[in-house]
């Protein structure tokens, strides 16, 4: 049998076949996979600079008013002792409160990250915001609750036990001056008196740039403050959870400025604000009837300082050191725990 050997020819259509074939593999060959897009950054943890500055009023009223002396030597002495005192709205200090517990919260590093966990997946982030928002017991759920409820709950706790405490000073003192001619004189111009009182008490308290820049620092982490406290379990009260809740909103980055509005309906408590309101009320009339100083300075020892360092007393759930006017309810459920379920009620944050 012989053996064709393909010519010169034949080769080169055969070399011409393949080079098509290979062509047509090479252009049927499938695209590479385009690049995945980037990781959207995770936020950083942050609060609205007007949480800040109410936070911040709210240190700066607590200091100063626990610092009034019941050593008073004369009516000047008294009557700037209840312009010092009176001198808050009741509902911007208590937005103040719970903003300056939001900073507390945030303090605690177990809250911290086990918030900060949901703050990776930017849906699961809206989600968890959302529900926050609808419900501020949702955050009683994260991991590390209970030591951040720990450090609000001592927190206030320490500032109505400060105003509390030098409240019985100072109503004690309404005694003791009496043996002393200057307090049993009548006060000049008391109408004008309670005027002042009411005005001073509808006024915006102001903070400090001093407070306002360490608040800042320690929501950041670049200055922790300095608190210790031992871990709380629930029940907690509405003053607590809602700090709580503010807070666990700056970890996922949405309690910033832009997103105030949604934010600001947390900073009211119906509770406390009517404690509050009650013990503006009282000093009220306690000063429409007081006439010599010795009176006044019981009006401001009672229903200054004593009834305000009450009010935040029983806002942390502490043993209450009066008798209430009323009960303050305690949250001991969670009605929800971090989760990705698609809410069905209020929009949710932009």
């Amino acid at each position: 049998m012989s053996i064709q050997v393909p010519g010169r020819r034949g080769l080169a259509l055969a070399a011409v076949v393949t080079a098509a074939v290979l062509a047509g593999c090479a252009q049927e060959a499938p695209p590479s996979a385009p690049a995945p897009p980037p990781a959207a950054p995770v936020p950083s943890v942050s609060l609205s600079q007007k949480l800040l500055e109410q936070a911040s009023a709210y240190r700066a009223y607590v200091d100063r008013a626990a610092q009034i002396s019941p050593a008073f030597t004369d009516g000047a002495a008294v009557a700037q002792g209840l312009r010092v005192g009176e001198s808050y709205q009741p509902d911007q200090l208590l937005r103040g409160a719970i903003a300056y517990g939001a900073v507390v919260a945030l303090q605690d590093p177990g809250f911290r990250e086990g918030v900060r966990t949901y703050a990776k997946d930017p849906d699961q982030r809206r989600q968890v915001a959302y529900e926050i928002m609808k419900d501020p017991a949702y955050t009683i759920g994260f991991s590390g609750s209970a030591g951040a409820a720990g450090l609000v709950v001592n927190a206030f706790t320490e500032d109505g036990r400060k105003l509390f405490d030098d409240g019985k000073a100072v109503k004690q003192a309404a005694y003791d001056v009496q043996h002393f001619a200057w307090s049993k004189a009548e006060v000049p111009g008391r109408d004008a008196r309670l005027a002042m009182a009411k005005q001073l008490s509808s006024m915006p308290l102001e903070g400090s740039t001093d407070i306002t820049a360490k608040l800042q620092q320690a929501v950041t982490g670049a200055e922790p403050l300095t608190l210790a406290a031992n871990s709380a379990a629930p029940p907690y009260t509405p003053l607590v959870v809602r700090s709580m809740a503010v807070a666990a909103l700056a970890a996922l980055g949405y309690a910033d400025d832009a997103r105030l509005e949604q934010v600001m309906p947390l900073t009211a408590e119906p509770h406390s604000a009517q404690c509050l309101n009650m013990s503006k009320l009282n000093l009220y009339q306690c000063l429409a009837v007081a006439k010599p100083h010795y009176e006044d300075v019981f009006c401001l020892g009672q229903h200054v300082l004593k009834d305000t360092g009450a009010c935040l007393l029983r806002g942390a759930g502490a043993a209450d050191p009066d008798p209430p006017v009323f009960d303050t309810p305690r949250i001991t459920q969670v009605s929800t725990t971090p989760t990705t379920k698609r809410p069905h009620h209020r929009k949710k944050p932009d």
